[in-house]
């Protein structure tokens, strides 16, 4: 049986697309390694995701600024003597009750109210900071984007080798689905680098080593037992293991002792955080009553945390929230109105209110929160009332445009979506 001509071709497409790759050296490693994503690129994608990213984990800690100011400091120590010292370093603390930290490519880098909580002194902050300083040096981030583009180029020679087969939707299915496995977290060997050349830049910045050790040691403990609400999103991105803790012990010995653990000055730091934690746990009582529709029982939390912290605005989004399922909307407003006052650069109240102003019919406010919200964090809730609001006003070209990305969304809303497109082609009209 005769080849078809677009199979033979395979091979020598695949030869093709693997010459367009360029052969690099790992700046952190020294290894030879493909490099599809330019230092320019690594960067222009921190950039445009380290906002989003931040909204929709929380948003930016704004009531701390003399901590955030902080953790910027120990974190540009450390970038400053790291093997990319050129990268535009940026670090934030988040809003975030989760036990976590995260970094993009370009040296976009984050970490959780949560997680310094967990922390004792400023060296294991620079463990942590160290750690996710080298996932971005390293070029960790860029080698997922990398893996997505070898599938892309796979996915592209496939569909030309599987053209009039009817095979080709199969094989599409198969890359989007190799695509985003390999994205769900780094690798034990990019961990185990992260936290190896994490070391040597706390060494550098003239940190005690062993608090690498001491913070994985913890958490291994935490994962042997029974884990604190919150640290399955850390361990399944930074999984804890004791090859870890015995790896970092042997970095730490052949590092030699010496260097400060900067205890005082990590507790001064964390002290209003560490005294407003009663507020974050009554908020977090309240939000799992909200999340078992017990809503007299989260607007009573929320208000014993707005009694001991009133400038935390997500105490007053879940006051809002709980007095919404009451039938207050009127106090769920004046709640959001305050929420907004104490965070302008946070999406989540503004979109709440949009939402409540427009089953009040106030339009015009409506529209106003849900295209801030929208402009901070593009939403399918957001989008989908903005759509809504142009339809009740007669303007149909831009309800459907606002309708169209919904519905080809993933969201709960797609399919309602549809059903507004497919009424307003038709020229039906509520």
């Amino acid at each position: 049986m005769n080849m078809p001509r677009s199979l033979r071709l395979l091979p020598a497409l695949l030869a093709c697309a693997l010459l367009c790759a360029g052969c690099g050296v790992n700046p952190v490693t020294g290894s030879s390694e493909l490099s599809f994503v330019s230092e320019q690129e690594e960067i222009r994608i921190g950039q445009s995701q380290y906002g989003p990213s931040q909204q929709s984990q929380g948003g930016v800690l704004n009531l701390y600024p003399d901590l955030s100011a902080y953790v910027s400091r120990v974190g540009m120590s450390l970038a400053r003597v790291s093997d990319r010292p050129e990268l535009p370093y940026e670090f934030v603390v988040l809003d975030n009750s989760v036990p976590n930290a995260w970094a993009l490519p370009g040296g976009k880098i984050a970490v959780n109210r949560g997680l310094l909580y967990e922390l004792d002194d400023e060296a294991q902050l620079a463990a942590v900071l160290g750690h996710e300083i080298v996932h971005a040096a390293a070029r960790h981030g860029a080698k997922q984007q990398e893996k997505g583009t070898l599938l892309n180029i796979g996915l592209a020679v496939i569909g030309v080798a599987t053209a009039g087969t009817g095979l080709q939707d199969l094989a599409m299915q198969g890359a989007q689905l190799g695509g985003a496995m390999v994205q769900t977290r780094y690798g034990r060997d990019a961990e185990l680098e992260s936290d190896r050349f994490g070391m040597q830049y706390m060494a550098r910045a003239g940190y005690d080593p062993q608090g690498a050790v001491a913070l994985q040691q913890r958490f291994v403990q935490l994962s042997d037992g029974k884990q604190p609400a919150g640290f399955s999103a850390l361990f399944a991105s930074h999984p804890p293991s004791q090859e870890r803790v015995d790896a970092n012990r042997r970095t730490a010995s052949r590092l030699g002792a010496g260097g400060r653990d900067g205890r005082a000055d990590f507790q001064r730091a964390m002290a209003q955080l560490k005294r407003d934690r009663p507020a974050y746990e009554a908020y977090a009582k309240g939000v799992t009553a909200m999340n078992q529709n017990q809503y007299a029982e989260a607007l009573k939390y929320s208000r014993e945390a707005i009694r001991l912290q009133e400038r935390e605005g997500q105490f007053h989004e879940l006051a809002a929230a709980a007095q919404s399922r009451l039938d207050l909307p009127a106090d769920a407003i004046k709640s959001l109105n305050r929420a907004v006052a104490l965070n302008q650069s946070y999406y989540r109240p503004y979109l709440m209110r949009g939402t409540l102003h427009l089953k009040r019919g106030n339009l015009d406010v409506a529209k106003q929160d849900l295209t801030v919200a929208n402009k901070l964090l593009p939403t399918a809730d957001a989008t989908f009332g903005l759509g809504e609001i142009a339809q009740k006003e007669g303007d149909i070209d831009t309800a459907l445009r606002y309708y169209d990305p919904v519905a080809r969304s993933q969201s709960q809303l797609a399919a309602e979506a549809r059903n507004r497109i497919a009424r307003l082609r038709s020229g039906y009209q509520p």
